[in-house]
């Protein structure tokens, strides 16, 4: 079965580029150097674009497998989160819906139909913030810490109920 995963950028600022024109357009020095950096060939003004990637099955199963493996290897959820590994930790996030963020590994993002939330995985506590500028009606920014002293079972249902 194949899946199809979507994900959503924003083109801040466009870049331009000024071309001499005692250089011919048409000179391939040139155009091998722009058209490495389709960056650069873009005008396009501040806006918001959806990119489609969709994976095979054989992808797919290469993918969650080691994922299952660490489900798997997963400690009671009465124990303690400082009792889990960092990849048990971090394969139950991905079940539990969460992404992670590819600025900072330490940081996760999941999106609820109810919230969105921002989850980092700090030295000493899990720190969840509930974003305002999700759905619902937030005034601001709910932010909410745990000791990873607490049960997996605990923190799991502290953060998947919301604000």
């Amino acid at each position: 079965m194949a899946t199809i995963s979507t994900f959503k950028f924003s083109i801040l600022t466009p870049l331009s580029i000024s071309i001499p024109r005692s250089i011919p357009l048409t000179s391939p020095s040139i155009f091998r150097k722009v058209s490495s950096c389709p960056r650069l060939l873009s005008s396009i003004s501040s806006s918001r674009k959806t990119l489609f990637y969709s994976k095979s099955s054989e992808e797919e199963a290469d993918v969650s497998e080691p994922e299952d493996e660490w489900l798997q290897k997963l400690p009671d959820k009465k124990k303690a989160l400082y009792s889990h590994s960092l990849p048990c930790v971090e394969a139950w996030l991905k079940s539990l819906g969460f992404y992670q963020s590819r600025d900072d590994r330490a940081v996760w993002f999941v999106e609820n139909h109810d919230w969105h939330a921002e989850l980092s995985l700090d030295v000493t506590d899990l720190y969840i913030r509930y974003l305002k500028s999700g759905p619902g009606n937030l005034e601001k920014d709910v932010e909410r810490r745990f000791s990873y002293a607490l049960s997996r079972e605990d923190i799991e249902n502290a953060v998947l109920g919301g604000p």
